[in-house]
């Protein structure tokens, strides 16, 4: 056999092998890609802490490109741990002080005359309430006056300072001969000192019941966000006796279950404590009696840090309020866009400057009225 034939069959052979590896290769290559996109297709996808599933598990990634209509987006917001002792929400009785600073007061005589208001009056104009209580309880006073023509309603306790709360204190237990008193809070221990409460009499009578014409106004309050605080069927856990006078501003969502579901503010914050958000499933949902609904919450402070973290809903108004005693409740307006305050919320900060102060100049026999 000459040499040229035996070179030619080698590089045959040498083409063959070549061909035979190149193709090995491709197929190695192929069955790791199918493999490796196998793997992809049932690999579980971890659910984000702040959205709510719809399911245990989502297999098919392509599942997530429509957005599912009833599922809730969180997002993680930031706040003073401190400010769990601010909001409409917060919790102040006989076990848990108040911590004031910076209220926001104005002078319900003088937004009466800058409002041309005429059917309800304040004492003097050294009474003083919260900015965002005096519009709802206005409203209030308003619709029980176009329906009963009667303007004898007289704001006879609103906010009160520390020092005027304790002067109240000492009276009481100096007038009733005991060691403690049973009828007014200590200083420090007042809804007065917060500005969210405010109690009524009227001027013909200097008294308020709650009965006759007013019984409109204890009945229907809730529907403009306030509770009557304090009345005889939970004297046991308010530790204050019936004062159908006494009235707290908590917001309408938080008014309405209160009073559809019998329960005093002490009741309805251990409620709220049962509904925590990593309990998706388990929050408090309901509606009012307009067809409103509402999500509600609780978050636990982080004491052990200057700052705490509150999931919110993303785009979807919502409410913080602190409750006094160890964390925050959020309030989810359900379907309502989120809402630009006009004036801006103050942050919580301690302060030694005394706010307005209630005229302590009041005689002895109207100091022994004052309750709480």
């Amino acid at each position: 056999m000459s040499k040229k034939k035996i070179s030619k069959e080698k590089s045959i052979q040498h083409a063959k092998m070549t061909t035979e590896i190149v193709i090995s290769l491709v197929l190695v290559g192929a069955c790791a890609f199918f493999i490796r996109n196998g793997l992809n297709h049932t690999k579980k996808i971890e659910p984000s802490p702040y959205v709510e599933q719809k399911a245990a598990d989502i297999e098919d990634p392509t599942a997530t490109t429509l957005p599912d209509p009833n599922q809730t987006i969180y997002e993680s917001l930031s706040v003073e741990t401190k400010s769990k002792f601010r909001g409409d929400l917060i919790l102040v009785n006989k076990e848990h002080q108040y911590f004031g600073g910076s209220e926001d007061l104005v002078s319900i005589t003088d937004m009466n005359y800058e409002n041309e208001i005429d059917c309800f009056s304040a004492v003097d104009s050294t009474y003083t309430i919260l900015r965002q209580v005096y519009g709802p309880m206005t409203k209030m006073i308003q619709d029980f006056y176009e329906l009963y023509h009667n303007d004898t309603l007289l704001i006879y306790g609103s906010y009160r300072t520390t020092d005027f709360q304790q002067e109240l204190y000492d009276n009481d237990v100096a007038n009733n001969g005991g060691e403690e008193s049973t009828r007014v809070a200590k200083a420090g221990f007042s809804e007065h000192e917060t500005g969210l409460a405010f109690d009524f009499s009227e001027t013909e009578n200097n008294d308020y019941q709650g009965t006759g014409d007013f019984e409109w106004i204890n009945a229907n309050c809730y529907k403009y966000g306030f509770i009557v605080r304090y009345t005889s069927s939970k004297e046991k856990i308010t530790g204050f006796q019936n004062e159908p006078w006494h009235f707290r501003y908590v917001g309408i969502p938080h008014a309405y279950y209160m009073d559809s579901n019998d329960l005093c503010l002490e009741e309805y914050i251990d409620l709220i404590r049962e509904h925590p958000y990593d309990k998706l499933k388990d929050h408090l949902e309901f509606s009012d009696d307009k067809g409103n609904d509402y999500e509600v919450y609780f978050v636990k402070s982080d004491d052990g840090s200057d700052k705490t973290t509150v999931p919110v809903p993303a785009g979807v108004r919502y409410e913080i309020s602190g409750n006094n005693v160890d964390g925050f409740i959020v309030t989810v307006y359900k379907g309502q866009k989120p809402i630009v305050e006009e004036t801006p919320t103050k942050t919580f900060e301690d302060t030694s400057e005394e706010n307005t102060e209630n005229s302590e100049d009041t005689d002895s026999e109207e100091t022994e009225e004052y309750n709480e």
